[in-house]
């Protein structure tokens, strides 16, 4: 029999007593020796970990036992605040400016008269170009701005010279005119009773003529004729002496009415210059301060002064009552809703911020207006308040910027918090009340709420400390 053997070496033994892999023919390939695992280094690892962790711990309950004050309690890392006890006030603010209820505005007098000089004897009035200057109004004299005044001293006067030349010009005309008037109706009597005088002349020659027209039976047939002839011609005579006289007494009467017109125009005349010249002197109606106008002069809007022309009917000049300063403003249409009458408010004035006034709304518009700065969607309704008269300050003068709060609804004594500390949960308010252990979230029940401030009705008391911010 014969026996088959491998032709491949017998494996010797590798490193570390491992045996060699054999290869086939070759050297044979000794493979890596495998590394024992080492438990310790993973260990280590963990160690350090939980070191770190203890660390932070430790750093953590140090920091927060150091922030301890020394009477143990802790210090609260958010803004606090001590509640106290108060009146809470829900309210509107509006704007306005300072106003009289009760003012008189004084006017430039309205000057009459004709304009064209219509019988007026001197004809002063004529100025450059024909213009008839009588009717300028030129200050004079006037009041000092704030002045105090009584009712019926003089507050303005105008200048007199052309309203005075015009009076005496129609004083002359009318005294004129009536010596005219005089003389005419002499003119025209003599006239009257001279025609009267042919009429009765007529007459006679008419009965002259019928009395010789009797003796025509006696007489020649052509003699006849003639007196007859006479008779008509007479008649004729004395009709148109009739009429003419009556043509004549119309006219004259016409006449004389016409100078009695021309007469009475002038008195009418004279009669408004004289009456001009009391308006020239204006007196204040009431007592109050006097109130200077603006006008246009020289191409800018400036206070009225003496030397000034004012047209008449201007207002130049006004007399407040100041016990009765009013506030009128102007408030959104939506917090008008809000607005009652008689409704109090605090009113404040931006020239004098020392200055805090009591008052009350005495008039509400009914209608809304538009502002032409504002969108057209939003409308505001004017609004009335009027100052404590026996508050009122010497200071306060019309046409002053103010402010008010008006007071819709109050709750006195009792607990204020700032609205920044109350919380909501779902309609539930509540905030974070300080207490020795830390902060505790503590629900709360609102009173009245006005723009910065609620009332606290329940679960909270005078001196707690709560959180104006969430706590961390």
């Amino acid at each position: 029999m014969s026996s088959f053997f491998s032709s491949a070496p017998i494996p010797s033994e590798g490193p570390q007593g491992l045996p060699a892999v054999p290869r086939g023919p070759g050297p044979a390939i000794v493979p890596r020796p495998v590394e024992p695992k080492r438990p310790r280094k993973m260990a280590g690892i963990l160690l350090v970990t939980v070191l770190v962790v203890a660390g932070g711990l430790a750093w953590y309950w140090n920091t927060q036992s150091n922030a301890k004050d020394t009477t143990g309690g802790p210090i609260a890392a958010v803004p606090t605040l001590a509640l106290a006890a108060g009146d809470l006030h829900e309210t509107v603010r509006i704007a306005g400016v300072v106003s009289a209820e009760r003012f008189a505005s004084i006017m430039a007098p309205r000057i009459q008269g004709n304009r064209g000089n219509y019988n007026r004897g001197g004809q002063g009035g004529n100025g450059p170009n024909g213009q008839n200057n009588d009717f300028n109004l030129t200050v004079t004299n006037l009041v000092a701005a704030g002045a105090n005044v009584k009712s019926g001293d003089v507050v303005t006067e105008f200048d007199l010279t052309a309203q005075q030349q015009r009076l005496d010009d129609y004083k002359d005309n009318v005294v004129q005119l009536e010596a005219n008037l005089a003389r005419l109706k002499a003119n025209l009597a003599y006239s009257r009773e001279s025609l009267a005088q042919q009429v009765r002349s007529a007459k006679a020659d008419w009965d002259k003529a019928k009395l010789d027209l009797q003796t025509a039976p006696i007489r020649s047939r052509i003699d006849a004729e003639k007196y007859q002839i006479a008779v008509d011609e007479a008649k004729e005579a004395y009709d148109e002496l009739v009429k003419q006289a009556k043509l004549q007494e119309v006219a004259q009467t016409s006449e004389i009415k016409v100078q009695e017109i021309n007469r009475d125009q002038s008195k009418i005349e004279m009669d408004r210059a004289a009456a001009n010249i009391e308006r020239m002197k204006m007196k204040s109606p009431i007592n109050g301060i006097a109130v200077l106008q603006t006008l246009f002069r020289q191409g800018q809007m400036a206070q009225v002064r003496v030397g000034d022309q004012v047209n008449p009917g201007q207002t130049f000049l006004s007399i407040v009552d100041p016990s009765s300063m009013v506030i009128n403003a102007m408030v959104n249409q939506v917090e008008s809703e809000k607005l009652r009458l008689s409704l109090k408010a605090h009113i404040r004035l931006d020239a004098y911020p020392d200055i805090e006034l009591p008052g009350s709304i005495i008039g509400i518009g009914a209608m809304a207006t538009t502002s032409n700065i504002r969108a057209s969607y939003i409308s505001q309704i004017p609004v009335r308040l009027k100052i404590d008269q026996s508050k009122i300050d010497s200071r306060i003068i019309p046409d002053l910027t103010a402010s008010a709060e008006i007071v819709i609804d109050s709750e006195s004594n009792t607990i204020i918090a700032p609205r920044e500390a109350v919380f909501d949960n779902s309609g539930k308010p509540y905030v974070f009340l300080q207490s020795p252990t830390g902060w505790i979230r503590k629900q709360i029940q609102l009173g009245l709420e006005s723009n910065t401030a609620v009332a606290v009705r329940s679960g909270l008391q005078k001196g707690d400390v709560i959180a104006l911010q969430r706590p961390m």
